[in-house]
């Protein structure tokens, strides 16, 4: 546990001495350049925020599959932006006697900023995919109940013959098949030309049906589509 709180803290404080020296730069830079006063010290702090929040971006457009390219131009603009800073500053460069092409480029600069950042917050989010989900109607068994009758015509229906033949025993009625959508339906047989594949023999219905999660049922359902 202590190894592992010194590198964080090794990791922090190198990150802190990096970005302090970048930062002093940055505003020396811009000082020379002609931005004095509160502006020289708002020049280190529009690059450090256009390099942080491009590179979030840049990971969670990468963490979603979907591609970076804008997040990564942004990024590295703003990194060229620094690393000019730290090299012009270092010697390679006369702080008095400031090119003018410096100074256009320093000036300009808080309009590509201002750019690059509404890009960036106004890239559109990772669409959520829709999970697919049984109707709920679909769980619901068909009621099998008979239909009421209504006690003011009941007088007027026709008597029943009187019986003359033993009653025989009936088989109950099969109960409806429940109409599948028609996403299910592609689903039900996608599985099972994938079973037919892969063992060569027909699917069985109660497969499939425990497969999608479907009541049981379901499996008429099923059966009919296959």
């Amino acid at each position: 546990m202590r190894a592992h709180l010194a590198r964080v803290d090794a990791v922090i404080v190198q990150a802190v001495i990096a970005g302090a020296l970048s930062f002093a730069h940055l505003h020396d830079l811009a000082a020379a350049a002609g931005q004095g006063g509160w502006k020289a010290w708002a020049y280190p702090v529009s690059v450090d925020l256009l390099l942080v929040a491009a590179w979030r971006r840049m990971r969670a457009q990468q963490r979603a599959g979907q591609p970076a390219g804008g997040a990564r131009l942004w990024f590295l603009v703003a990194l060229a932006a620094s690393l000019g800073a730290n090299v012009a500053t270092a010697g390679l460069l006369d702080l008095d006697h400031v090119p003018a092409s410096l100074r256009v480029v320093v000036a300009g600069w808080p309009a590509v900023a201002f750019f690059g950042g509404t890009l960036l917050a106004h890239e559109p989010r990772t669409p959520e995919k829709p999970s697919a989900s049984v109707p709920p109607d679909m769980d619901a068994e068909p009621s099998s109940a008979p239909p009421a009758v209504d006690e003011s015509h009941r007088d007027a229906l026709p008597a029943s013959p009187p019986d003359t033949a033993p009653d025989l025993p009936t088989s109950p009625s099969p109960a409806p098949v429940v109409a599948l959508p028609p996403a299910l339906v592609d689903r039900v047989r996608a599985l099972a030309e994938e079973h037919h594949t892969a063992t060569g023999q027909p699917a069985d219905p109660d497969t499939v049906r425990a497969r999608l999660s479907l009541p049981p049922s379901m499996t008429p359902a099923v059966a009919a589509h296959l």
